[in-house]
């Protein structure tokens, strides 16, 4: 995912609140009960200072973020962006307790962070950061107790660095973080893991719309992790991206943007708006573009009342956490586009960050086949399984998707005993 510059319309927080609160209703949640799934079970901030290049010392404030651990250990990504606040912590810990409910993996939810701008360190800097984060946190996490995983600004070698601190600590430990490179016990697959589930969310919803995969055009927004393996799947199921963009711009073609060249372009040092043949365009021009698919892969948020009647697009699968706010899902939906929400659209890299964990425990690898064919089963079955439950209540698949995920969290914590 990008660092692209998200608007003050409402906050993560707002939106996850605003969907809970629908979902609870449905529940008919009394609200002791629903005061309890709200809040966190443990909230840690902690301060960082690192000694950087400039020979000063910069501070920085790191968070984590337990929200429910009814269903199993806290799992969630760290993120290391200039935005990072304890509010979004808090409300992306709570998606991440919905989600993994969804997607029927045995965890909780958790989200860490740094407010930290990673481009603008060095790599020794921010390994500096990684690690005085992990001596901060380490209490509190634990192969069976919390299992961090990357995000925004952070990647398989933060998991690196994460997993040897903690290591100094407790020994050899490579349960501890999932998402780790192939060379430290990481999973196949983990890496293209989001943006595979993405396509596979997109493939399930394609036949009910009258949508052939092989022949859908489709724009990206947000040219990271989650974006580009998106894209590039997609494309090799004949699919046709038209437009994309990142932090530096976007660019459009109508013959199509080949996805593939694109990714090695910018990994040799290239920028976006460069990539030769393409024309360029403003943000709020790619969100005009003509398409089957959007698919949103940058920050919360970018989707809002200002911009989404923009959109002219039959459906929408969100690789991003709450890219869509309120009223944004209320004006597409009014146009008749489908969304397919974050909290199962998204849910692919959690899914092989569980296989990754399983793997770990039993120091065994599975291949990239077995990896991408599990993964696949159980994206399949949770579509199937939100859109039953969406259709059931004659909701919308967002608040298919809260329900559904609620409903299980709430069913393990009567369970356990600790709600009546």
């Amino acid at each position: 995912m990008t660092e692209q510059t998200k608007p003050a319309e409402v906050s993560n927080y707002e939106t996850v609140s605003h969907w809970f609160e629908l979902a609870a209703e449905r529940l008919r949640l009394e609200g002791d009960v629903a005061a309890v799934l709200r809040s966190p079970y443990r909230e840690v901030r902690v301060q960082l200072p690192i000694k950087c290049a400039d020979g000063r010392i910069h501070l920085f404030t790191g968070f984590r973020v337990q929200h429910n651990g009814a269903r199993g250990p806290y799992k969630g990504g760290i993120r290391f962006h200039p935005e990072v606040d304890l509010d979004e912590v808090r409300a992306l810990a709570e998606l991440m307790s919905w989600k993994t409910a969804i997607a029927g993996v045995p965890f909780g939810g958790a989200k860490g962070g740094v407010n930290v701008a990673p481009a603008e360190l060095t790599a020794d800097e921010r390994q500096r950061v990684a690690r005085s984060f992990m001596d901060k946190i380490e209490k509190v996490l634990g192969p069976t107790r919390d299992i961090p995983a990357p995000d925004v600004g952070t990647d398989a070698q933060t998991m690196a660095w994460l997993m040897d601190e903690y290591g100094k600590l407790h020994g050899h430990t490579p349960a501890i973080v999932t998402g780790k490179p192939l060379a430290l016990e990481g999973s196949y697959g983990r890496e293209a893991a989001t943006g595979r589930g993405v396509v596979h969310c997109f493939t399930e919803a394609a036949p009910r719309l009258g949508l052939d995969p092989a022949s859908t055009r489709f724009v990206v927004q947000g040219f990271g992790n989650v974006g580009s393996w998106a894209a590039r799947i997609l494309q090799d199921l004949g699919a046709t991206m038209v437009g994309v963009s990142d932090a530096g711009g976007a660019i459009q073609s109508e013959a199509g943007i080949d996805a593939h060249a694109l990714q090695d372009f910018l990994a040799h040092g290239g920028r976006l708006r460069e990539f030769p043949g393409p024309d360029k365009l403003s943000p709020q021009e790619l969100l005009s573009l003509e398409c089957d698919l959007f698919v949103p892969a940058a920050l919360g948020g970018m989707i809002h009342r200002g911009n989404a009647d923009l959109l002219n697009c039959r459906v929408i699968v969100e690789g991003a956490n709450s890219p869509t706010t309120p009223a944004g899902d209320e004006i597409l939906t009014a146009k008749g586009v489908t969304i397919v929400p974050d909290l199962l659209a998204n849910a692919g890299g959690v899914v092989v960050s569980y296989f990754e964990w399983v793997q770990n425990l039993q120091h065994f690898r599975w291949d990239e086949t077995e990896v991408n064919q599990k993964l696949e089963r159980v994206m399949k079955r949770a579509y199937a399984e939100v859109s039953a439950r969406a259709e059931a209540d004659g909701e919308s698949l967002r608040v298919g998707a809260f329900t559904l995920g609620i409903e299980r969290v709430l069913d393990a914590a009567r369970t356990r005993g600790y709600i009546g």
